[in-house]
Formats: C-alpha cells, sequence, structure tokens
C-alpha cells in the first residue's frame, strides 16, 4: 500500500473551521490513493484548554525524577485528546478511521522523561489498522518505554514522530503542515520580502532550523534525510505544494549561494579572560554549567579566554557558578544571533565580507563570529536584529526569484 504521513500543529485544529481544513487534505489523499497515518500536536496555543503550556499550568514544575513522570503523563494527554477529537470528526465524515497514542502506535523511547529519544517503532499494529481504515490518527510527541512509561519527546516532538513513523512505514513522503506556507527565505514577520523557498536541500532546512527557523524541527529533517524519504511543508489553509525538501542531487534546486537567514534573540554573550592555565578554564567552566543544565552556543576558545553565548534566562545562574569558580566573566546580556545559511557558499570567497560590509554600513556591532561550511554566524545586539536580518536578506538578493542551475 501507499503509505503517507501528515502532521497538524496545534494552531490546525484549534477551531472548527482548521479541522475542516484538515480534513480536507485528508480527503484529497485518499482520493490519491494514500494510506495516511496522521500526526496530531495538542489543541491550540496556551492559554486554549488542552494546549501543552496550559496542562503545564495547572503543576508545580519540578525536576525530580517522580515529579517529571508525572508530568509526562499530564503533558501526553493533549495529543491524546487531539487525536481523538480529530478522528471523531473524520468518521463524523464518513472516513474510516482509528486514534491511536504513541505507545499504541510502537513508539518506544528512552526514558528521560520529558526529554525522551525514540528508539525504535513497532509497526505491525500500525499496518493491521491501515489494512481496516483509511486513517490512523497518532499522538505526537510521545511514546513509551521498556518498561511501559510514558514519556513525552520535548518541544518539537511531533515533527518528529512524524518522520519516524515516515521512515519506519517506509512513507512515500512525510507533509508537515503549518499556519504558514512553506519554509521562507527569512522570517516574514520581520521581513517584508522574505520569499517562499519551493525546493531546498535537507542540510540547508536543518541548519536553518539548527539557527531559529521554527516551521520545522531539525530533528525531523534529520531522520527524513537518513532514509532518503521527501518532506513537504505546506500550509493547512492552502492547497500549494509549499516546500519540497529533498536531497542535494535532484536538478530542480537553485543553484544559490545562500538559501536563507534565521536568527536566535534572547541570548548573553559570556567573555572570560585567561589567568590561568588554559585547561582549568575551559574544563570547569563548560563541567560546571553543564550540571547545572545550562546549555552553551558559539563557542570561542583562544589561549587569552573563552567566549560563548547561553540563553538570557540562565544568565544569572550561569554568573553565579562561574563567579564561584573564582573568574570574574564579563557580560553582555540582550543580544541576537544571526545566521547565513547555504550550501552554495562552500569554497567560495567573499562571502563573509559581505556580511561585515552589509552590517557596517548599518552602523550593527558584530560582537562576536564564527563559520562553518554552509553556515556563518554573527552576534550582535538585540536592538539591531531587525535591521542586520533585513541587510543581509537585501545583501544576498534573497527576495528574488532564482531559477534552477542560476546563482
Amino acid at each position: 500500500m501507499a503509505i503517507l504521513v501528515q502532521k497538524f500543529g496545534g494552531t490546525s485544529l484549534q477551531s472548527p473551521a482548521s479541522i475542516s481544513k484538515v480534513i480536507s487534505h485528508i480527503k484529497q489523499a485518499i482520493k490519491n490513493k494514500y494510506k495516511l497515518v496522521v500526526v496530531v500536536s495538542a489543541l491550540g496555543r496556551m492559554p486554549d484548554p488542552y494546549a501543552t503550556d496550559t496542562l503545564l499550568g495547572l503543576i508545580n514544575q519540578s525536576t525530580a525524577l517522580h515529579k517529571r513522570r508525572e508530568t509526562d503523563l499530564l503533558l501526553s494527554c493533549g495529543e491524546t485528546i487531539a487525536s481523538v477529537v480529530l478522528s471523531n470528526e473524520m468518521q463524523n465524515s464518513n472516513i474510516r478511521s482509528v486514534a491511536l497514542t504513541g505507545a499504541q502506535a510502537g513508539i518506544m523511547t528512552t526514558s528521560e522523561f520529558t526529554q525522551a529519544k525514540i528508539k525504535s517503532v513497532n509497526t505491525t499494529r500500525l499496518l493491521n489498522e491501515l489494512d481496516n481504515h483509511d486513517v490512523v490518527v497518532v499522538a505526537g510527541f510521545q511514546g513509551q518505554t521498556s518498561t511501559g512509561e510514558i514519556t513525552t519527546i520535548g518541544r518539537g516532538g511531533s515533527d518528529t514522530t512524524a518522520a519516524a513513523l515516515g521512515v519506519a512505514l517506509n512513507a512515500e513522503k512525510v507533509e508537515i503542515f503549518t499556519d504558514v506556507n512553506g519554509i521562507m527565505t527569512a522570517d516574514p514577520r520581520m521581513v517584508k520580502s522574505a520569499r517562499q523557498l519551493k525546493i531546498v536541500t535537507y542540510t540547508d532546512i536543518c541548519n536553518l532550523a539548527y539557527q531559529g527557523a521554527k516551521v520545522v524541527h531539525p530533528r525531523a529533517v534529520e531522520l527524513v534525510m537518513q532514509a532518503n524519504i521527501p518532506l513537504h511543508v505546506r500550509s493547512t489553509y492552502s492547497t500549494d505544494d509549499g516546500t519540497l525538501v529533498t536531497n542535494s542531487n535532484i536538478k530542480e534546486i537553485p543553484d544559490q549561494l545562500i538559501t536563507g537567514i534565521a536568527h536566535m534573540p534572547s541570548v548573553t554573550q559570556i567573555k572570560i579572560k585567561n589567568r590561568e592555565e588554559m585547561y582549568r578554564l575551559q574544563s570547569e567552566v563548560f563541567k560546571v554549567l553543564a550540571d547545572g543544565g545550562i546549555s552553551v552556543d558559539f563557542i570561542n576558545i583562544s589561549p587569552t579566554g573563552l567566549i560563548f553565548t547561553i540563553p538570557n534566562v540562565y544568565t544569572q545562574a550561569a554568573l553565579d557558578h562561574i563567579i564561584k569558580l573564582g573568574f570574574n566573566p564579563q557580560v553582555i546580556e540582550n543580544c541576537a544571533k544571526v545566521s547565513v545559511v547555504g550550501g552554495g557558499m562552500m569554497g567560495v570567497p567573499g562571502i563573509a565580507s559581505k556580511i561585515v560590509q552589509a552590517l557596517t554600513e548599518k552602523g550593527i556591532q558584530i560582537l562576536q563570529s564564527a563559520d562553518s561550511h554552509t553556515t556563518i554566524w554573527v552576534l550582535i545586539h538585540e536592538k539591531d536584529l531587525t535591521n542586520a536580518v533585513n541587510a543581509l536578506h537585501d545583501t544576498f538578493h534573497l527576495g528574488q526569484t532564482v531559477e534552477p542551475g542560476i546563482k
């Protein structure tokens, strides 16, 4: 049988009108002779009563093991409710449908409550249900351990669920439906000239997602990339094809230097000058932050010291840890990380020069920079973020359509 996996986010299920759009996409897929596995997120967003953050607000959050176990029991309810609601609406529309929890769908995870990883998918029941139904609705974001404990797999987990099911079922493609019409060259709320990307590589979308673009979770892209399964990012409210994410061997992918600009606001830069042996500085600082559950990013290490960034919300906690070690950190709060992403820049000189020139002409101070073969990052003051993203978007002419094979 030809299997299609579709994922619908919470905003796609928050009203009767939006649910009717979801059902229209499902009906079209059935008309195209697909058997469907439909993955759903919790209904709506806070303060909607069954949204994930609303459910989380019902309890006092804690890192204690038993509390995290029970937190997962609570949070899994949001997607379970959504799966039953959508399945019921489909049955009312004469679509043969059945709802399953992540555990019932065969999703096995590790035992890290609230941040579990998918280990395997047993497709036996899914395939049996597809023999008897047109659509199987699966609660995203969740699974179970080998001992039967319910787990959730972190923010963006429904995207990851859809990708994992697509890979396990050898689906023809995975479709991620959102409230925007595909992946854009930059955040359209910030850049008016942002353009929809019709087709793009797995690698570029992974890089954009990891650097702050929020349309699709990067782990989902990694999973389908490994299995070479096409991924479509589409709008629930349109019949447009959206953005196709596929491998770099497809001739239709435009041969362009830069694919898009991503950004990550609300970060703090911490700089520590080296007074003693370098090994003590980096090892002790990173260890104490890791022990405190604080993730660091944008790391520059040199003989003179150490520079890195953390989310603003962890600034005080990080400083407390570092000062206790005897270091005197320099801090710049309210920064933003801007990333220029594109597989086409590999081996091409002058990209960094264009970035520096574009920002300098706008009077934007670069606090830190780094690069890889396909991404260049700069750290700036957050107050300059909108100007910086627009300047870089204009510099690389990302508002203009690029035809396949043309730079």
